[in-house]
């Protein structure tokens, strides 16, 4: 099954987080899934970086390299993807999400996630708590 895992899911994988479910880590792990990053978590990852917020100190060619070496495929951000923005209710003003879940929309894919407002776009938000 084809996977985009949210930003958050990646970064908590990344750094062994005990946030990571069990159920997301099974999902993550299994080699029946194809998991993929999308360009726009990358670009969330490196303006939080560049804001200063937090602990966002991670280096976003590092953390893709380590991504696209573990086998995650990446997606990148086409104009059918923003075309499907406009046909999306309002659930998240969150960008960042509304442009994810836009993309597993229009790829076909399964959207992991441990955010509950995504969970209300539809069945192929799969909710990992």
């Amino acid at each position: 099954m084809n996977f985009l895992v949210d930003t958050h899911l990646l970064i908590w994988a990344a750094q062994g987080n005990p946030k990571l479910s069990h159920t997301a880590a099974e999902i993550i792990s299994s080699n029946d899934n194809h998991l993929w990053v999308s360009a726009v978590s990358l670009w969330e990852i490196a303006l939080k970086r560049g804001m200063a917020r937090g602990k966002f100190n991670y280096d976003v060619a590092q953390f893709r390299a380590g991504l696209l070496s573990t086998g995650y495929l990446e997606l990148s951000v086409e104009g059918r993807h923003i075309l499907a923005l406009s046909a999306m209710p309002m659930i998240r003003s969150d960008p960042f999400d509304r442009l994810l879940n836009a993309q597993a929309i229009s790829e076909g894919m399964r959207l992991l996630t441990a955010d509950l407002a995504l969970g209300q776009y539809g069945d192929h938000v799969v909710m990992v708590r």
